[in-house]
């Protein structure tokens, strides 16, 4: 009786310890931002929301955007947060809730400070044309700046694209609301400013990204997220991390927002969405998810 008894705790134990799986998350090899943090931050409360007991690794992979979604799809990681694209949406799984609030599509202009002038009488996407962006050769952004007529310039080098801009061989670099004032303090150029009297918006989203074979992982993402939006932690997560860097931003009412086309973005439903933000800064145009 003894033994069965001894034999029963061993098999309990060991279902325990096979409960507790391992996912791999991909991590980039690149310096990291507030907008990393606050992922890595919301991914463990996501899981623990839904009771789901992993045990979290950080793969290196490289920094394109593309590769890692491949590595992805080809089971090389487990999960990874990507702004969505039709074909990425093919290569895995996307977890459809904006986790940036739609502030990924709101794009600040870095500028060379002593080039200011160009971009006086820029009111309009035809004028803006004019002027030359840079982007990533793999990011959906340049897609869409394309797509909207745009003069832009792909590049796989991330810190070439700003020294591009510092060094006026382009006129401009566009940046989302919540890493731009982050990207600024890394790079440390002393020419390179935010354009207070020009923004970009267009509708976009930042999802978490499972490999299609973690059905479960990617269900236990969905409740805890949708956890986390009903209680207020997902919105009091963001706020801490992001309000005050929106807050700083030199936006105002006279700031004009140029509105781009995204045909490469199929909005979430409404259950989808996060509950509403409060107003993270009174001077921001009022439009947000659209």
């Amino acid at each position: 009786m003894r033994k069965f008894v001894l034999l029963c705790l061993l098999c309990s134990w060991a279902s325990s310890v096979v409960a507790t799986q391992t996912i791999y998350v991909a991590k980039e090899q690149r310096t990291l931002y507030d907008r990393d943090l606050y992922l890595y931050e919301l991914l463990d409360l996501a899981l623990k929301k839904a009771d789901y007991d992993v045990k979290i690794e950080h793969v290196k992979v490289h920094p394109h955007q593309q590769r890692t979604l491949l590595a992805l799809g080809q089971g090389e990681v487990d999960l990874h947060w990507s702004m969505t694209s039709p074909e990425r949406e093919q290569l895995a799984t996307a977890i459809r809730v904006p986790l940036f609030k739609g502030f990924i599509g709101k794009r600040a202009l870095l500028v060379n400070k002593t080039h200011l002038s160009q971009f006086d009488d820029v009111k309009s996407l035809a004028e803006l044309a004019k002027l030359s962006a840079v982007q990533g050769h793999d990011w959906p952004d340049t897609k869409i700046l394309g797509h909207n007529n745009l003069t832009v310039r792909p590049m796989a080098n991330y810190p070439a694209m700003f020294a591009m801009v510092s060094r006026g061989r382009l006129d401009y670099f566009p940046r989302s609301f919540i890493e731009v004032g982050a990207e600024l303090t890394a790079q440390n150029v002393d020419n390179l400013v935010i354009l207070p009297s020009v923004y970009l918006y267009y509708p976009s989203a930042f999802y978490f990204f499972v490999n299609k074979d973690k059905p479960q992982l990617a269900n236990a993402l969905t409740v805890g997220l949708a956890k986390l939006q009903a209680s207020g932690e997902f919105d009091a997560l963001f706020e801490r991390y992001f309000a005050g860097m929106l807050a700083q931003l030199p936006f105002d009412e006279n700031t004009t927002v140029l509105e781009l086309e995204n045909p490469y973005f199929n909005m979430p439903t409404v259950a989808e969405l996060p509950a509403p933000a409060v107003v993270l800064n009174d001077n921001l145009p009022a439009e947000q998810e659209k």
